[in-house]
């Protein structure tokens, strides 16, 4: 070979490495990254915490390395929703993508240090960030061990933002992995609009349009969601003596400013059978929708609703699919929705619904 052209040769090469090099230092966020456990309870818990947790990745300017879904395994973001959509809102990279082609360069195992709230007389030993489950499942499937962990008692608000950036500057702490959410539970009703950046992946929609067809052959369906099994029963028995009007994801359907419904009710957290029959009947005869979707953690009450609607004509379904998701994802898209103003399941869907203007109620209200 010319030894000329081979010069040529091997000069370009090492241009094309140089320009890839730095086009790939360019994708390195210098704010830094922030990524946290979606340790809390089911996918309703776990999806408000997942919007406080974005709108404080935005607060302290962090690219969000986005978390997956705890179920039995971790769940990659994507399988559920758009990695994409949440881009309109923030800078984010899916938690796996991150691990394979970013955490090498930035987040080096020997570097890796873990966060944890904990009040100011708790040692430091207390800070566990993988003790117990989910929280050793969900950072060994990402292949994720601690050398150090550091606590801190700073709040996830914007008047925090100096003292997180002075605390743990980026260059210092390009990741922070903190042990639990940055979030509030129930989420702070400012970032409930949030939810019209969780946009539902192609594979979820194809089940539902799957659904849909096989079930009510694409007419108009009112979707229930039904928290009836022994654990909430217990939950909701002695709410009224609490006499508080925040009970659980309660916010999200008790006007705080007003006198109606000052405090959560047992109606309202538990309905009765004739409260749920009530309200759908009166739904079912306003809108003339005869077809219902059942959603429920126990009983679909079935033979109630057919029995006592009997002269409608109501054509009553009810999955139980493996996966609840698919459920929270057939009610988002019901003509009309009824659900339990307690339940973090429901306020997914209400939130979700509300993006798109599209009606809903709850049990325990008059409508």
């Amino acid at each position: 070979m010319n030894f000329y052209l081979f010069g040529i040769i091997i000069i370009s090469l090492s241009f094309v490495i140089q320009v890839k090099t730095e086009q790939e230092l360019q994708d390195i966020d210098p704010n830094g990254y922030i990524i946290f456990c979606l340790c809390m309870g089911r996918f309703g818990n776990q999806a408000e915490h997942f919007l406080g947790g974005l709108a404080f990745a935005k607060l302290i300017n962090r690219t969000l390395i986005v978390p997956p879904w705890r179920t039995f395994k971790n769940i990659p973001y994507s399988e559920w929703f758009q990695i994409e959509s949440l881009r309109s809102y923030h800078r984010v990279i899916d938690a796996q993508d991150f691990m394979e082609n970013l955490a090498s360069q930035i987040w080096p195992p020997e570097s890796r240090i873990g966060f944890c709230w904990l009040p100011v007389d708790r040692p430091k030993s207390e800070c566990q960030m993988k003790e117990g489950n989910p929280f050793e499942s969900f950072w060994n499937e990402l292949n994720v061990s601690f050398v150090d962990t550091i606590t801190y008692q700073l709040n996830y608000d914007e008047y925090s933002i100096h003292q997180w950036q002075q605390l743990f500057p980026a260059d210092h702490y390009p990741v922070l992995a903190l042990k639990g959410a940055p979030a509030s539970f129930p989420m702070l009703a400012q970032y409930r609009q949030l939810q019209k950046y969780m946009n539902w992946s192609e594979q979820i929609m194809n089940e539902v349009r799957q659904h849909q067809k096989q079930l009510f052959n694409n007419k108009p369906y009112i979707g229930i969601h039904l928290r009836n099994n022994i654990d909430w029963e217990r939950s909701c028995a002695d709410v009224e003596s609490f006499k508080t009007r925040s009970y659980m994801a309660s916010p999200q359907c008790l006007d705080l400013s007003s006198s109606t419904h000052t405090y959560v009710t047992h109606k309202i957290c538990y309905p009765s059978d004739d409260e749920i029959l009530r309200l759908l009947k009166n739904i079912i005869l306003r809108t003339r929708i005869h077809n219902i979707y059942v959603a429920t953690d126990k009983r679909p009450m079935i033979k109630e609703i057919e029995e006592h609607l009997a002269a409608q004509h109501v054509h009553v379904k009810h999955l139980d699919p493996w996966l609840p998701v698919i459920d929270v994802a057939m009610l988002t898209h019901a003509n009309y929705f009824i659900g339990n103003c307690v339940s973090s399941f429901t306020s997914f869907v209400k939130r979700a619904r509300d993006v798109y203007d599209l009606p809903s109620a709850f049990w325990g209200f008059s409508n």
